[in-house]
């Protein structure tokens, strides 16, 4: 019953673009790996990231003549893994996949040894994943409301946590924060799963995560959500309001897709943008992303790349907000 449940929610879904993919010339319908793909996630094994791009990753696995093997290199609010592939040799065979850091980080760090709008070729858009405001279930706070009016009688008792300076649970917090007029304190911690443990333990007060990291603790009632961040309600929680019904014109829209080195023969990258529109218009492909809470998107890789472009001013003032700036 629950997987028909979720089939309808899907069929009567309107999906943002799932783009059509341009017809590419011959050339480009020919590339073929060589060897196998190597797929650096530059995050810990284990969250929203990796669990997307695994999933993606299963879908192309009968699409090449090459196996595809996913490699975690974490560290430096993905810095660490984007910069082993912006080094990498640039033909096809070492691909990254990247979150909205890709866009904050070029103003959160001061000193990056690569430059995201240069060192890189977009392929495509993979999805668009919501944040979710969550308390401990016994909180106080029942909406967004309330915790804001707890914040205020208390400013700077209340604090929450994140995966680090910059991350998105630290973004979107600090975008609330600013838009609320409210005091709150920042606990980073080393991954977004430790935080969510010590929320779960009421070591800290409240949290913005992605959905998929926490939505079992909402379903067995350990978590309390209060909000998403995107524009509208997720599917899985339509009873859950957007932080937007609260506090207008808040939308913090987290993303992932995957890039090449910069340099790759472009018949490579049509390619596998090709491929992966296609796993992502499967029903099994929509089902297992739709279970995270991500509406897929599937864009080519021109449409990709102006999508980056209006993303880096637009995160650069959200960073601006927060004061977060890293070395």
């Amino acid at each position: 019953m629950q997987r028909r449940g979720l089939l309808a929610i899907l069929a009567a879904t309107p999906f943002p673009v799932l783009a059509q993919p341009a017809r590419q010339a011959c050339c480009e319908d020919d590339w073929e790996p060589r060897r196998p793909i190597r797929v650096i996630v530059p995050y810990a094994p284990g969250g929203s990231t990796d669990i997307t791009a695994r999933l993606i990753v299963e879908a192309l696995g009968h699409r090449f003549r090459q196996p595809i093997l996913v490699e975690n290199r974490p560290g430096a609010g993905g810095n660490i893994g984007a910069e082993a592939v912006a080094r990498a040799t640039a033909d096809g065979h070492t691909l990254l996949f990247a979150t909205s850091s890709y866009a904050t980080n070029l103003s959160l760090y001061r000193n990056l040894s690569f430059d995201p709008r240069r060192d890189f070729a977009p392929i495509t858009q993979v999805s668009f994943v919501p944040n979710l405001f969550v308390v401990p279930s016994d909180a106080p706070a029942r909406n967004l409301a309330d915790l804001v009016a707890l914040a205020k009688a208390r400013p700077g008792a209340l604090n929450y946590g994140s995966g680090g300076p910059g991350t998105s649970q630290h973004l979107a917090v600090a975008l609330f924060a600013s838009r609320t007029g409210i005091e709150v304190q920042h606990a980073p911690y080393r991954g977004g799963a430790l935080a969510v443990a010590d929320l779960l333990g009421n070591k800290i007060q409240f949290m913005a995560t992605p959905l998929v990291e926490v939505i079992e603790h909402v379903r067995a009632g350990r978590l309390r959500a209060l909000a998403v961040t995107t524009a509208r309600r997720s599917a899985l929680l339509p009873e859950v309001p957007t932080v937007a019904e609260t506090v207008p014109d808040y939308e913090v829209a987290l993303w992932n897709g995957f890039f090449a080195p910069a340099g790759t023969p472009a018949e490579a990258v049509h390619r596998i943008a090709r491929e992966v529109q296609a796993a992502l218009r499967t029903p099994e492909t929509r089902e297992r992303l739709a279970q995270q809470g991500c509406d897929p998107v599937g864009s080519d890789p021109g449409q990709f790349t102006s999508f980056i472009a209006s993303e880096i001013p637009k995160w650069a003032e959200i960073v601006r907000i927060s004061g977060a700036i890293a070395e």
